[in-house]
């Protein structure tokens, strides 16, 4: 951002009684390069600047909201969502900016907006209506249905992308896959529908430890069958086994019996991870998706 621009920027903004505050979203971790006092005053915390914007709006609305939010931005989509902060009601507006110059750099605005209509009779009632019936459109094309983590089309694609901005900076990203051991066995003593159950509780249990709202996990079927993928965007190959390690222990403690695994009395996962440099080399995000399938 030119000095310049950013001079007037930073005037304009930290005039507005709006809460406001600017991201850019292609740099790892979509770091916080604006924000404005009324919005510091809303998340009770004046050091917001270089922060990763998903951890800020996590703590700002919670964490389903976050990743609803982080879709949004993925896809490049202007969005208006009803939010709710310190018993409050807003609008929480996304426009995506494209700064114009070397580079091209790409960042997202976010707006805190009160009394556009949402505290009027009904008003906040039709939109929370009509955010949830756009929010379920988009989930059936996205999530999958029987684990509700996404399904592999909408994970591509966010591997895609952040791909892309983790190879323009030259900075890692990590994958792990997650397989369900000896579940063939298990499908055939408890059944289809148990089994089905056992697959969402084990995604939950992946879901919930989750680092940040940036990290997604979805269902895969390749050759082996089904993998449940994490994206993170951890570089410490240490902390992601770490992270995995625990997802496994997560998993064998939901104490789902098992009795024809070769591991355990309880059903328990195996785990593949990489992290990779993305601009290294010539793999690009398809290959690097390919390394934990196998």
């Amino acid at each position: 951002m030119k000095a310049l621009q950013r001079t007037i920027l930073e005037q304009l903004i930290a005039g507005s009684a709006e809460p406001v505050v600017v991201a850019q979203v292609d740099s790892p971790d979509w770091p916080v390069v604006l924000c404005n006092p009324a919005f510091a005053d809303v998340v009770g915390e004046q050091g917001v600047h270089k922060k990763p914007f998903a951890d800020v709006v996590e703590q700002l609305v919670g964490r389903d909201l976050a990743l609803e939010i982080s879709e949004a931005i993925r896809g490049g989509h202007e969005s208006t969502i009803p939010v709710e902060v310190s018993n409050r009601e807003y609008l929480l507006v996304l426009q995506p900016l494209n700064s114009v110059g070397k580079g091209n750099s790409k960042y997202y605005a976010a707006y805190l907006r009160a009394g556009t209509g949402l505290n009027a009779v009904g008003g906040g009632e039709v939109q929370r209506a009509l955010h949830k019936a756009k929010r379920r459109i988009r989930d059936l094309s996205r999530d999958d249905p029987l684990t509700g983590l996404l399904n592999a089309r909408a994970f591509r694609d966010v591997l895609d992308h952040d791909w892309a901005v983790a190879r323009r900076e030259r900075s890692k990203l990590a994958l792990i896959s997650f397989t369900l051991d000896d579940f063939e066995q298990y499908r055939e003593v408890f059944g289809r529908h148990a089994a089905d159950s056992c697959q969402r509780r084990v995604a939950q249990a992946i879901r919930r430890l989750l680092k940040r709202a940036s990290d997604v996990a979805a269902r895969v079927n390749c050759e082996q069958g089904d993998k449940l993928i994490v994206l993170s965007h951890s570089a410490n190959e240490a902390g992601v086994g770490e992270f995995a390690s625990r997802i496994a222990t997560s998993v064998r403690e939901l104490g789902l019996h098992h009795p024809r695994s070769r591991v355990s009395r309880f059903v328990t996962v195996s785990y593949q991870m990489s992290v990779k440099e993305a601009g290294a080399g010539k793999m690009n995000a398809a290959d690097f998706l390919d390394s934990v399938l196998k």
